[in-house]
C-alpha cells in the first residue's frame, strides 16, 4: 500500500493477482532507471525518432494582448503532435527489455492512443487501444490514425463511454493478460509505478524548459501553467521547477457555463478517494466530470497533484470550455500556432494570470489539428 506514496497519496490498491506484476514493473523500472544503455537508447529516439529538443517560442503578440511575456514550450512540434510521445517511447522499451509482446492503452482525445500505435509499429509490439465510444465519435481521424499504424482501437460502451471507462476495460485487459501484455499508462495515474514512471519520462520537458528560459531571459520563470487531466504534462513541466521559486498553476476542465455554473473539477471541487488502484483527489460518485476536451475528462488526478494541492505547492482552477474556446482563437489569431483544446486551457490560465505574473512559461502540450470538427462548430468565421 506504501508502494509509491506521495505523502499520503498514491500507492498500488489492486486486486490480488495485480500485486505481483506490478511489483515485478517497479523492479524492472528501477533497474533501467540507472542503466546507461537504456538512457542513451531512449535519448536517442526522442531526438531522432520524436523530435527532441522542442523549441521554448516568445509569444509576442499574445504577450502584448494579455500584458505578460508568455513562453511556450513547444511539445505541439513533437512526432504525433503532442507530449505524449516521450512516455510511450520509454515504456514500449521498458516492455520490449522485460520481454513482453503486447501494449494496451486507454486513451480520450485519441494523443496518448496514437503514440502508443506509433510506438507499437516502431518496436514490432502488437498494440490495442481501449477508447470511450464519446471520444471515438468526436476525435475520429486520431482513431483512424491509430488503425493506420496497425493498432485494434476497441469502442468501449460502459458507463458514460468516457476516459474513465477505457481506463476500467484496459485495467480488465491487464489483469487477464500479465504475462505477455504491458500496460502502457497514458498519464500520471494508476498504481505504483506508473504515476512516477510516467512523470520521470515526461520530466524532459521541464529540464529542457528550464534551460531554455534562463538562456533566454537570464532567470527564472514567475509561474509555470500547464492543463491539467490525469497530468502528465503539468508535472513534466513542473518537476523540473518544485526546488525553485516558481509558482505552478494547474488547468482543469471546468466544463460549459460562467463561474457559478461550472462542471466540477477533481482538483479544486474533489474528494480523497481511492480510484484506479491510486489514493488521490476524485470526485463525488455521481458527479461527471465534462470538459470540450476530451483528453480532460477524467473524474481523478494524478496522485503527486493532489499532494502539490494539500502542501500548496500549486494552484488548481477550473476552466470553462467557452473560456479554453477563446484562448484557442487568441492563439490561433495572434501568433498563427492552433493548440490543442488541452493546451488551450492552459493558454486561458497564462491570461487570467497576467496581472499577477510578469513571466509566465505555458506547456503547449499539443496542436489542434485533432480537434479542427469541434472548433468549427462552435465558430462562425464567414465564407
Amino acid at each position: 500500500m506504501a508502494s509509491g506514496s506521495f505523502d499520503g497519496y498514491g500507492g498500488r490498491y489492486v486486486p490480488e493477482p495485480l500485486e505481483e506484476p506490478l511489483s515485478q514493473l517497479a523492479a524492472a523500472y528501477d533497474d533501467i532507471a540507472d542503466d546507461a544503455a537504456f538512457g542513451q537508447e531512449f535519448d536517442a529516439l526522442l531526438a531522432e525518432f520524436a523530435g527532441r529538443p522542442t523549441p521554448l517560442y516568445h509569444a509576442e503578440n499574445l504577450s502584448e494582448r494579455y500584458g505578460a511575456d508568455v513562453y511556450l514550450k513547444r511539445e505541439d512540434l513533437l512526432h504525433g503532435g503532442a507530449h505524449k510521445i516521450n512516455n510511450t517511447l520509454g515504456q514500449g522499451l521498458l516492455a520490449r527489455k522485460a520481454g513482453k509482446e503486447r501494449l494496451i492503452a486507454e486513451t480520450g482525445a485519441g494523443q496518448h492512443g496514437t503514440a502508443t500505435a506509433m510506438v507499437g509499429a516502431l518496436l514490432g509490439l502488437d498494440t490495442e487501444i481501449y477508447m470511450g465510444k464519446r471520444d471515438v465519435e468526436r476525435q475520429r481521424m486520431n482513431v483512424f490514425r491509430m488503425r493506420l499504424m496497425g493498432a485494434e482501437v476497441n469502442e468501449v460502451t460502459r458507463g458514460d463511454a468516457g476516459l474513465a471507462d477505457a481506463v476500467d476495460a484496459a485495467l480488465e485487459d491487464f489483469a487477464g493478460n500479465v504475462e505477455d501484455t504491458h500496460y502502457l499508462v497514458g498519464s500520471v495515474v494508476g498504481p505504483d509505478p506508473f504515476p512516477r514512471m510516467v512523470r520521470d519520462f515526461q520530466s524532459v520537458i521541464g529540464r529542457e524548459a528550464r534551460e531554455q528560459i534562463q538562456e533566454r531571459t537570464g532567470e527564472l520563470p514567475d509561474a509555470a501553467v500547464a492543463c491539467v487531466g490525469g497530468g502528465s504534462n503539468a508535472m513534466g513541466l513542473f518537476h523540473a521547477f518544485r526546488d525553485d521559486d516558481v509558482a505552478f498553476y494547474g488547468a482543469e476542465g471546468g466544463g460549459e457555463g460562467t463561474d457559478s455554473t461550472r462542471h466540477a473539477a477533481p482538483l479544486a471541487d474533489g474528494h480523497d478517494d481511492v480510484l484506479h488502484g491510486m489514493k488521490t483527489r476524485v470526485l463525488e460518485g455521481d458527479t461527471r466530470v465534462h470538459s470540450v476536451s476530451a483528453g480532460l475528462d477524467y473524474p481523478g488526478v494524478g496522485p503527486e497533484h493532489a499532494m502539490f494541492r494539500e502542501m500548496g505547492r500549486a494552484t488548481y482552477r477550473g476552466v470553462t470550455d467557452e473560456e479554453a474556446l477563446a484562448a484557442f482563437r487568441d492563439l490561433s489569431e495572434t501568433e498563427g500556432i492552433i493548440p490543442a483544446l488541452e493546451s488551450s486551457h492552459a493558454i486561458a490560465l497564462a491570461g487570467e494570470l497576467a496581472e499577477d505574473h510578469d513571466t509566465i512559461l505555458v506547456n503547449l502540450s499539443g496542436r489542434g489539428d485533432k480537434d479542427m470538427d469541434i472548433a468549427a462548430e462552435q465558430f462562425d468565421l464567414g465564407g
